[in-house]
Formats: structure tokens, sequence, C-alpha cells
């Protein structure tokens, strides 16, 4: 298991906008499990919504995002790179996301290049699909 200080020496992003804080399983250019324990102290709840918190769609995308790049910036070809999204397709939210759960991210990469890629992600609270997208991105 990787904490969040081996996350940072991997990803370029820095809290509060780093949304992963464990990596459970790594498969260099392959997969990549992460795990992101939302608290009620996460800035985005404040302003969404102070009556009713519930995690932003498009940063559990993020946090997916995040954790597919962790799989790509771990091979030695691609050390120092920065990842970009470069798209979405089949974004499809299916359960809210609040305070107190623990998301799992699962992405797996279906291409890779040199600059370009694709992959799917899932995130899971609990073992229910709250949230999964197919993630095009580009290495800078």
């Amino acid at each position: 298991m990787i904490d969040i200080n081996g996350i940072m020496k991997v990803l370029p992003h820095r809290p509060p906008f780093l949304l992963i804080d464990r990596i459970l399983e790594v498969e260099p250019g392959v997969s990549c499990t992460a795990l992101k324990n939302v608290t009620y102290n996460e800035e985005f709840f404040k302003g969404h919504y102070p009556e009713y918190p519930v995690m932003p769609g498009v940063l559990i995308v993020e946090a997916l995002a995040q954790t597919g790049a962790y799989g790509i910036l771990t091979l030695e070809a691609n050390k120092d790179k920065t990842p970009f999204f470069g798209g979405l397709n089949n974004v499809k939210f299916r359960k809210q996301v609040v305070p107190g759960d623990t998301l799992r991210l699962e992405v797996t990469i279906d291409r890779l290049k040199s600059s370009y890629g694709k992959g799917k992600g899932k995130a899971y609270v609990d073992g229910v699909l709250v949230c999964e997208a197919e993630l095009i991105f580009m290495l800078g």
C-alpha cells in the first residue's frame, strides 16, 4: 500500500486537489486501484452544498483520472511527465457520494502510446458502483 507521500512522489497534484489517499495496487501501464476517504472537511463541501454535502461528480471523475495517472506515470518511460485530460466518454453517475464514504477507484488502461492513452474507470462505495467513465489522456 502506498500512502499520500508516496503518491506525491509520482503525481504532480497537491492538496487540496490531490484526490486520492492511498494506492492499493498498481500494475504500471495496465491498472491501478486507489482509495479516497471522503470527509466533511473537504474544501468543496463548503459550497457543494452546505446543507446537503455531496461530492461533485467532476471530482469523482478527477479522482479516477488521478488513479489512472498514477498507474501510467509509474512506467519508467513516463516518469516526470504531466498527465492531462484529453476527453471523457460514457460518464455515468449512479449514486451520490457523501462525507463518511470511502471511494474505491479502479482504472484499467486499454491503450497507451508515448503521449496518448485511453482507460476505463469505476468508482465504488461499499461495493456499489457510484461512477464509471472512459478516460482519454495526454502526457506532456
